[in-house]
């Protein structure tokens, strides 16, 4: 009886530590409501002893790497594979090997007076005072693998000794004196608020540890195919963040004492200027991974926990792409081709910032670039180099605005001009003349749908008949998140397909009951979400007769995009719909980026 009082509380704990594991799977779509339930309820009453942890293992639920990430970031420390390290020497030598085999724990590297230890239980306080004892330093847990600590253990310490470690006498502090110690810690840390100078920021910057570091992050978003990498600073820590197929999700926690190193290790690599914090900075930087030369734009801002950085990782293959590569559909692609063929005119291509315009319009331009073509853009920046095209940059401090910029260019004898984007009634009216005096100019706006950039154009001031006159055509369009083809497979149930998208595909309810539907159920290629990769769904609205009379009327958004529907326009939503009948995507990505509920 006794022994079974003495283990309820360790029992309580282990069901909260369950449940917040649980909660954070399915907050991160990687278990069901449902099988959180069903397999929390089995932790309890299962006579094999399996614990939460090995059921979800041995379901083939998640990976391993999967619940160490969750648990990292529940406990607000960094998830570290041990196996993608190389560790100082000298690192190694500030704790013995059968100390570090015993308590489970692995010196990483060593920043200033903080050592960053990996270890099985990031919240074993016994074994962070054994290793804060041996080497006087501040100590930062890191979350790994039993077996990967164990492989890094064999690998630099060499084999298990015979002689057996002896047991140190338990930690004689109450859990009331332990908290106000860390109160104490965590309050003088708070007070301290050190400026470094720029040579003590320069020389973190430069440790093997942080470089490291910095090295890690940035091949670990390249490898994960994120397009972009988040470092975000909050009040005790730094949070790493991967955009991935649009989506942001936690890569790492790491601890607060890293991040001006981290941030100045970034900014030197990106040429800014690191002693300067107070005001956002942009940089660029290359990196060669395989022979593979990758660029990347970095931005920082300054925030309240200190300097925001967001890398943009930028894909040349979308420098190379055409318009048949990107999966829009025969009669779409036929229309826009068209569009580009006209001798002058505008198209403009709309959509909200990474919905996938400049890819589109880089598409564009290789199909149209050729000798015989003087083709100049002016971008802000840019972002992939084009043979045989002319490319300048925005520059703001030098008074090269767009619309600057734009009227230099037409005095450069060109026959196609591509415009980053339309921001203000000067670009728009330049933009629209140039279209009507022989040019063709692709640009983007910011609308939501096609018919809205009409509208958009108007609020700037230009004359309805010049947009009638001068716009030859405007593509809307957003990227869903493509359903993982490693682990695709068929719904059980049926989507209820709106009477319009019927009638748009001349299908009956009946028709519909028998098509099939599908989504990922989520597996280690796709990190658990069911998404690989991306794919664009679009409309195309031609300028058509019916079209130019709406505008010089003055019709609003819905009128244009009503007449252009019955003329045959496809709309985002239902060329999404497209997509979910050939298993590209879910009918839940669909409605996510088009608001459609």
């Amino acid at each position: 009886m006794p022994s079974a009082v003495k283990t309820q509380p360790r029992r309580k704990v282990e069901d909260g530590e369950n449940r917040a594991l649980a909660r954070v799977l399915v907050e991160r779509e990687m278990l069901t409501l449902q099988q959180a339930k069903t397999l929390l309820s089995r932790t309890g009453g299962d006579v094999s002893g399996r614990s939460f942890e090995e059921i979800l293992l041995e379901e083939k639920i998640v990976s391993e790497e999967q619940i160490l990430e969750t648990k990292a970031s529940i406990w607000h420390v960094p998830y570290i594979d041990l196996k993608n390290y190389e560790i100082d020497p000298e690192v190694i030598e500030l704790v013995p090997g059968k100390i570090a085999r015993h308590y489970q724990f692995f010196p990483l590297f060593r920043i200033d007076g903080t050592l960053l230890v990996a270890m099985t239980d990031p919240k074993d306080v016994k074994a962070i005072d054994k290793v804060t004892q041996l080497t006087q330093l501040e100590i930062s847990p890191a979350l790994s693998s039993s077996e990967a600590l164990n492989f890094a253990i064999e690998k630099y310490y060499g084999k298990e000794e015979e002689e057996p470690v002896a047991e140190d006498a338990p930690l004689k502090v109450s859990n009331e004196e332990l908290q106000d110690i860390l109160e104490v810690i965590e309050s003088e840390d708070d007070q301290q608020d050190v400026e470094h100078s720029t040579a003590d920021l320069e020389r973190l910057a430069e440790e093997a540890p942080v470089v490291k570091m910095a090295n890690m992050i940035l091949t670990k978003g390249i490898i994960e195919d994120a397009s972009d990498i988040h470092i975000n600073p909050e009040e005790k820590m730094v949070r790493v963040r991967f955009r991935v197929d649009g989506v942001l999700r936690d890569a790492l926690n790491l601890p607060k004492n890293l991040q001006e190193a981290l941030v100045s290790r970034i900014k030197i690599l990106s040429n800014m200027d690191i002693a300067e914090n107070r005001i956002p900075q942009d940089g660029q930087l290359r990196l060669k991974i395989k022979s593979k030369v990758i660029e990347i734009r970095v931005s920082t801002l300054p925030s309240a926990y200190g300097e925001n950085v967001v890398m943009r990782i930028l894909d040349k293959n979308a420098a190379l792409l055409k318009l048949n590569n990107l999966g829009f559909e025969e009669d779409v692609l036929a229309t826009l081709r068209k569009i580009l063929g006209s001798a002058y005119g505008i198209l403009l291509v709309t959509g909200p910032t990474g919905s996938g315009k400049t890819t589109t319009l880089y598409a564009a331009l290789n199909e149209l670039n050729t000798v015989e073509k003087n083709i100049i853009t002016l971008e802000d920046p840019i972002e992939f180099r084009l043979p045989l095209i002319r490319q300048s940059q925005v520059n703001h401090k030098a008074g090269m605005t767009f619309a600057k910029g734009l009227r230099s260019i037409l005095r450069q004898d060109p026959d196609i001009v591509m415009v980053g984007e339309i921001r203000d009634s000067e670009t728009g009216n330049i933009a629209i003349q140039a279209a009507l005096t022989g040019h063709l100019v692709l640009s983007t706006l910011h609308t939501n749908d096609a018919a809205g950039a009409v509208t958009r154009l108007n609020e700037m001031g230009i004359e309805p008949f010049l947009i009638s006159t001068a716009v030859l055509g405007v593509q809307a369009q957003r990227l869903v998140r493509r359903i993982c083809p490693d682990c695709k497979e068929e719904l059980e149930q049926r989507y209820d397909i709106p009477e319009p998208v019927l009638r748009v595909f001349g299908m009956t309810k009946d028709d519909a009951h028998d098509l099939k539907f599908y989504h990922g159920r989520g597996c280690s290629k796709c990190q658990g979400k069911g998404y690989k990769g991306r794919a664009s769904i679009l409309e195309v609205l031609p300028m058509t007769e019916t079209i130019r009379e709406l505008v010089i009327k003055g019709g609003s958004t819905d009128d244009i995009r009503n007449a252009a529907t019955r003329e045959g326009m496809r709309t985002m939503v239902t060329d999404g719909w497209i997509k979910i009948f050939k298993g590209v995507t879910t009918l839940e990505e669909v409605m996510r980026v088009t608001n459609v509920n």
